[in-house]
């Protein structure tokens, strides 16, 4: 078989099984920009803790404005190819597609975006302090800031969740999954989540999309906060549990259900199983 045979069996198979992102006005978000973006938001957030970057008085201004305008620019084209693509599969055709709203709706949220980022930054240094109390073993919250897996997964959660609350398809979930494969933690960028949120260690933790958790709430690694079915007809139902504010969840904890409610206050101990609301203040074991 010769280089031209096997070129025509790859194009065929592009033809026979999709998957190929074409450079045309239909094409999907590219997963590489929008990391690119998330880095960049990240290091708007947290500025020379990300990337090897010298930041001082002097020039401070200057780095916050490049990345303020790389993030406008590369994300705004990325949110304009999601909308365009989802208007597409809706109207079943890329015809005067060009005459629509997207680029004027995707280049709003990114600025959108970058005016929430003070508030963001604010709830996640509530959260860096929530990790740094919450764990004997962190000795500043520049540590918890530098190297938790935990606090970098609820600081893109934070993102990608303002993104998914705007009605922005697909990179919100590109935002989520690759931090899930970076710190194998899972969260959902539809979820709800409240103020001082620590997660510990973190690998193997998964929130789901209608879950809502309260202020104040610290789970381990392990935990599942999930649903009791995964059919397709319950997807815009409220499928996942509530975490009401100050609970404890433990390792291997799973939750289920979306009538599942944790009450205030609540201890819920490691490897249980719960598919049914716990009132508050209770502590819950494997032998109860």
């Amino acid at each position: 078989m010769n280089i031209d045979m096997l070129i025509d069996g790859i194009l065929d198979s592009y033809d026979r099984y999709g998957g190929i992102n074409r450079s045309e006005s239909e094409n999907f978000p590219n997963r590489q920009n929008v990391i690119t973006v998330l880095q960049d938001l990240q290091c708007l957030i947290f500025p020379g803790f990300r990337v090897d970057e010298e930041i001082t008085p002097a020039n401070i201004r200057y780095v916050t404005g490049t990345r303020v305008n790389n993030v406008i620019a590369v994300l705004t084209k990325e949110i304009q190819k999601a909308l365009v693509y989802t208007v597409c599969k809706q109207k079943g055709t890329a015809d005067n597609i060009e005459d629509s709203h997207c680029f004027k709706l995707a280049e709003a949220t990114s600025i959108a975006l970058l005016e929430e980022l003070p508030e963001i930054k604010r709830k996640i240094a509530l959260d860096v302090e929530a990790g740094f109390k919450g764990d004997p073993a962190a000795k500043s919250q520049e540590e918890v800031i530098l190297s938790y897996p935990g606090l970098e997964a609820i600081l893109v959660y934070r993102i990608a969740h303002f993104l998914y609350e705007s009605g922005i398809p697909v990179i919100p979930r590109i935002m989520s999954e690759h931090i899930h494969g970076k710190t194998g933690i899972d969260i959902n960028p539809g979820a709800k989540i409240g103020e001082s949120f620590f997660i510990d260690h973190g690998t193997g933790v998964v929130i789901g999309e209608t879950t809502v958790i309260g202020n104040n709430v610290k789970i381990y690694q392990g935990v599942t906060l999930g649903a009791l079915s995964v059919k397709k007809e319950l997807m815009n139902k409220k499928r996942h549990p509530t975490i009401e504010d100050d609970v404890t969840i433990y390792a291997g904890a799973t939750i289920l259900g979306g009538e599942t409610v944790i009450g205030r206050g609540c201890t819920i101990g490691g490897n249980t199983w719960v598919t049914r609301s716990i009132p508050a203040g209770t502590v819950l074991t494997q032998d109860k």
